[in-house]
């Protein structure tokens, strides 16, 4: 499970409107029969128009500024293994979010009059998307970009040659193309990967749009407080404020497991990708002290990422073996993680 938190864009070249963000949502809907769209949703029910969408959340800004993000996206990619413990990807997942909204809710250190947050505090809007496209930030597209610079520069000389502006023979360079498209490193169907190319497999995932301000819209809801949990005096009143990330991805995770009796194992959680970063031989020693089949299984999803797992079998007692190895694993891992095509 990858989750991410991301305020609304804003500056000269952004709108502060909510309707570009609903628009770019709608795509994947283009060309498709009605009975095959999906359709945005909440708490109290699907089918909700993109017209409503907009208006809510464009009218829900009451006292923001505007340099304030008005919402926050947040998107949830299960991973290729979470995908197929699901029965049915768009009806499990709404009902999951449904209950990661609350996980949400519950990771502010906020009180309403006195009252602990709820769901129903909150304004937002979900959309299903079962597809993924290839990104300039991907492994496969930075990989392929030498051959795909080189094939253009060809392209372009083919076209100089047949204008009468450049002396060659088209057919070599033709068949230059066709040799550098079969040494491309990544490929689908034969076919070498370009930026916009449907990635393979599941690819099923959730975007939700989430209001800054509350349904009352006079509280401010952000979970992009620097704040985890405090305190501060306002008008001679303390003030609860903050919002636990952490607390909140570590929670989306067991949701899942518990709704979808879902067995992770320690390198798919929050917990591991923590210290995946922070703390390598942590994270190195966590796997190396699992149950054998555990570790077994940490193994073979690792290497189902590209990368060459005997970097793992290094005795614990050999420190800088170890760091060296990890670090080799973060290059490949962290981009993989990071593009949401990691089990992990």
């Amino acid at each position: 499970m990858y989750i991410t938190i991301t305020p609304q864009k804003l500056g000269d070249n952004y709108s502060q409107s909510v309707a570009d963000f609903v628009s770019y949502l709608e795509k994947e809907n283009e060309g498709k029969p009605l009975e095959k769209m999906e359709s945005f949703f909440n708490q109290y029910g699907d089918n909700i128009s993109t017209k409503e969408v907009i208006h809510d959340i464009d009218s829900n800004t009451s006292k923001l500024k505007k340099a304030e993000p008005k919402f926050y996206s947040i998107t949830v990619s299960p991973s290729q293994h979470e995908l197929k413990q699901l029965q049915n990807h768009s009806e499990s997942l709404k009902t999951y979010t449904g209950e990661i909204m609350k996980d949400y809710t519950k990771s502010f250190n906020r009180e309403i009059e006195g009252r602990v947050i709820t769901i129903n505090d909150i304004k937002y809007y979900a959309k299903i998307e079962h597809e993924r496209t290839y990104k300039g930030n991907d492994k496969a597209i930075k990989e392929n970009a030498p051959y795909h610079r080189k094939i253009i520069k060809l392209k372009r000389e083919i076209a100089e040659i047949e204008s009468g502006k450049l002396q060659g023979n088209v057919n070599d360079k033709l068949k230059q193309i066709k040799q550098l498209k079969g040494d491309a490193p990544h490929k689908i169907n034969g076919q070498m990967i370009k930026q916009g190319m449907k990635k393979e497999g599941k690819q099923t995932h959730i975007h939700i749009i989430v209001s800054r301000k509350d349904v009352s819209n006079r509280y401010s809801l952000s979970p992009g407080s620097k704040y985890k949990a405090s305190e501060v005096e306002m008008n001679g009143k303390v003030v609860k404020r903050g919002f636990d990330r952490d607390k909140f991805f570590s929670e989306s995770e067991k949701t899942f497991d518990k709704l979808f009796d879902y067995n992770r194992n320690y390198v798919q959680t929050y917990r591991a990708r923590k210290e995946f970063i922070k703390n390598p031989k942590t994270y190195y020693t966590s796997i190396m002290g699992l149950p054998a089949n555990e570790r077994a299984i940490a193994f073979k999803l690792i290497g189902k990422t590209g990368i060459n797992t005997s970097l793992m079998n290094i005795p614990t007692n050999k420190v800088q073996l170890v760091l060296k190895a990890i670090n080799k694993l973060k290059r490949g891992v962290g981009k993989a993680i990071e593009s949401g095509s990691i089990g992990i």
